[in-house]
């Protein structure tokens, strides 16, 4: 059964593992809990609006795109609307000093975000994969075109999506500036897999899950494939981890897992007031 703490014993905890990590490599994971203190909705558990509490993860399939891609389009829109407007909580900006503060000691690091929005690197994160896509860019869905997968895409600011927005119909669908097919989304959708995007970079994620020592996970609930891959890659190396969450997951990370029952944007900037010597 995992060990779970609480308060001032969940810092000591997180700057100690810290600590001890001395020049071994970091592997970060966050999921949308992380964004909350930003204004963003989970997408599972307790949050009123998460998706899958919706029952709309039939809308976010590439099936469902290509069979009515004017609902998937109002429905895009809809749940992510605001997206790219929230700002960095300190949650993110902690993290930022957690990679300066570990990489400056000559520790590895990989921060890896399930969050399609742009706060992580919009804070300053650097070594980064965004393992879901980006809500800032949007691809083509001809194949050969040179914004579609596996290795295109372009930045939302150039599709012309406001005509869609106005009068949402087939007639006004956002449509690539290359070849005019339809754009969609640059997000991993649920029917699809990590290795159909070079960006996803799969790969890479893998590879560092391999070399980890400590896996630190923050506001994910465990039930995307990704973080079961990576912490039972982490495990195989006999890293030690640490889950960051107000609540108990539904999906418990599993033996030998230090839950630590806090707020991301609380801890984390506590235990990184610790690593740089400040009081507090």
């Amino acid at each position: 059964m995992a060990q779970a703490l609480e308060g001032g014993a969940a810092v000591d905890e997180l700057v100690r593992r810290l600590g001890d990590l001395g020049d071994g490599f970091l592997l970060v994971i966050t999921g949308a809990g992380v964004s909350v203190a930003s204004g963003l909705a989970t997408f599972r558990g307790d949050d009123p609006g998460a998706v899958w509490n919706q029952d709309d993860v039939t809308l976010g399939t590439a099936e469902y795109f290509r069979r009515d891609p004017v609902t998937h389009w109002r429905w895009y829109l809809e749940r992510f609307a605001g997206i790219l407007d929230a700002e960095p909580n300190p949650a993110h900006s902690a993290l930022v000093e957690l990679e300066h503060w570990h990489t400056g000691r000559g520790g590895g690091f990989l921060l890896v975000t399930q969050n399609i929005d742009t706060l992580h690197e919009d804070a300053g994160s650097q070594r980064m994969v965004k393992v879901h896509g980006s809500a800032d860019r949007l691809r083509c869905t001809r194949d050969g075109c040179a914004l579609a997968a596996p290795t295109g895409s372009l930045p939302r600011e150039e599709a012309e999506i406001a005509p869609f927005l106005e009068e949402p119909s087939a007639q006004t669908l956002p449509r690539c500036p290359t070849c005019g097919a339809l754009l969609r989304a640059h997000a991993l959708f649920f029917d699809e897999y990590y290795q159909d995007h070079h960006d996803y970079r799969y790969d890479e994620v893998m590879a560092a899950s391999a070399r980890a020592d400590l896996l630190l996970s923050i506001g994910t609930s465990h039930s995307v494939g990704v973080t079961e891959m990576l912490l039972r890659g982490a495990r195989g190396r006999g890293a030690g981890v640490l889950s960051i969450d107000p609540n108990p997951a539904p999906r418990p990370p599993g033996r030998g897992t230090v839950q630590l029952r806090a707020r991301a944007e609380e801890l984390l900037p506590a235990a990184t007031r610790h690593l740089s010597g400040e009081s507090g």
